[in-house]
């Protein structure tokens, strides 16, 4: 059995990935070394999403989901970059 399993990923993380860097510019004292954290925090308050081919969610999605999808993600990487600033404060007061 011959299977293409390298070409399985989770939906959001590219689009996470995206908005952790673009979103680093609001958290200048999250450091870079710490994005990669970041993204996994955000990532962890997502659901899964695996799929092989991003165009095979995007055409099954409605309008409203993917604007609640949009949401969802803005808020996980919110929460992500805030929870990594916290723990890295509380780090440092230590």
């Amino acid at each position: 059995m011959s299977a293409d399993f390298e070409s399985i990923h989770n939906h959001y993380e590219r689009i996470v990935f995206e908005a952790v860097s673009t979103g680093s510019a609001h958290y200048p004292q999250v450091e870079r070394a710490l994005l990669a954290d970041v993204a996994c925090v955000a990532l962890n308050r997502l659901p899964p999403r695996y799929i092989r081919h991003d165009v095979d969610l995007v055409f099954y999605l409605t309008e409203n989901e993917r604007a609640n999808n949009e949401v969802a993600i803005a808020e996980a990487v919110k929460y992500a970059f805030e929870f990594v600033q916290a723990r890295n404060a509380m780090k440092a007061r230590s």
